[in-house]
């Protein structure tokens, strides 16, 4: 009875754990600067709704820019429906193996060690990445004490900072503005305003706050701050005081060269949830920066077409908000 009883929790494990094509959305890169470029997007958050803009933005890439681009998801495997509360399952990293850059968006996430391997390597490749809003505090490694990661926690001291801050610049330092209640302008830095990733970019504004920042390497290069508003419109005025003397980081470039000899390029954005992302600055700033990422920076058009691709109706940003019951495939183009 107990080798039976065994052998029926293995099996259902297996289950679990199985991977199929409906769990993850491909969207196959039309014509364009970017064909025969891979990108892939992580999400799994539970605030600001990453489940919902990366496809998005991934759907601009690939129907407007022609890279080839693959949306993973946390996935419920009782259902198989994306939930972003799910902490330990991020299905279909392994496509991380064929990517040629990471879009990264994700917040306390500990997925199992053979999961977190693929970040690993991909780590290691030297290819770039984009880390978006919550990814400074990716991983929250809790309840495997005995995982090989545990160095990338958010709160690591063998690695300070864990892969938010050694990687992207930063961990998760605080909300400097007022969360839920003063948005965000983006300021382009004037000493920057011609790097390609700013190209065509002549406004950035999101309802979600500005982040404290304040361990960027001296080499980072700041391309825009993030101006503090009184409330959450775009129209209000800047916060009079020390939230914008000075101002933060908000979008950043830098380099990370780690174990493996190899650099990366790193873009940084602590701006980026989903309701932001109907700022057309802002859509244009990062799809400048995945071109610029995988080394197209001369192919990037004066104004680069970021038009939405089917509709785009974001669900606002905070707890226990996201939409029960989708499924990877109701993020097909149809």
């Amino acid at each position: 009875m107990k080798f039976l009883t065994v052998l029926l929790s293995t099996l259902a494990l297996t289950t679990c754990s199985q991977t199929h094509a409906g769990d993850w959305v491909v969207y196959d890169g039309k014509d364009g600067p970017g064909k025969g470029k891979h990108i892939v997007f992580v999400t799994g958050d539970e605030e600001y709704r990453s489940e919902e803009g990366m496809p998005m933005l991934a759907k601009i890439l690939a129907v407007r820019h022609g890279f080839k681009c693959t949306v993973l998801f946390p996935i419920n495997p009782a259902d198989g429906a994306i939930d972003p509360n799910n902490q330990t399952n991020i299905v279909g990293l392994e496509h991380l193996k064929s990517a040629d850059m990471m879009v990264l968006f994700t917040r306390f996430r500990e997925p199992p060690d053979d999961q977190m391997k693929y970040f690993e390597d991909f780590l290691k490749s030297g290819k770039p990445i984009l880390g978006i809003r919550t990814s400074t505090h990716a991983f929250e490694i809790k309840r495997n004490k005995q995982s090989r990661y545990l160095k990338w926690d958010w709160r690591s001291k063998e690695w300070p900072g864990g892969f938010g801050q050694q990687v992207l610049g930063d961990t998760w330092i605080s909300h400097h503005g007022n969360h839920g209640k003063e948005s965000t302008r983006g300021v382009i830095n004037p000493e920057l305003k011609n790097h390609p990733t700013l190209r065509g970019v002549d406004d950035i504004w999101g309802p979600t706050d500005v982040y404290g920042i304040i361990h960027l390497p001296k080499d980072t290069q700041i391309l825009v701050h993030g101006q503090v508003l009184e409330g959450m419109n775009p129209s209000d005025k800047p916060v009079v005081g020390k939230k914008n003397e000075p101002m933060m980081p908000l979008i950043w470039t830098r380099n990370y060269t780690g174990e493996s000899g190899k650099t990366s390029r790193i873009i940084g954005a602590t701006i980026g949830a989903a309701p932001d992302l109907e700022s057309e600055g802002l859509r244009r700033l990062l799809v400048n920066a995945c071109y610029w990422g995988v080394g197209l920076e001369n192919r990037i058009p004066a104004k680069s077409n970021v038009d939405y691709v089917g509709e785009f109706k974001p669900t606002f940003f905070g707890f226990g908000k996201f939409k029960r019951g989708v499924k990877p495939a109701d993020h097909e183009l149809r």
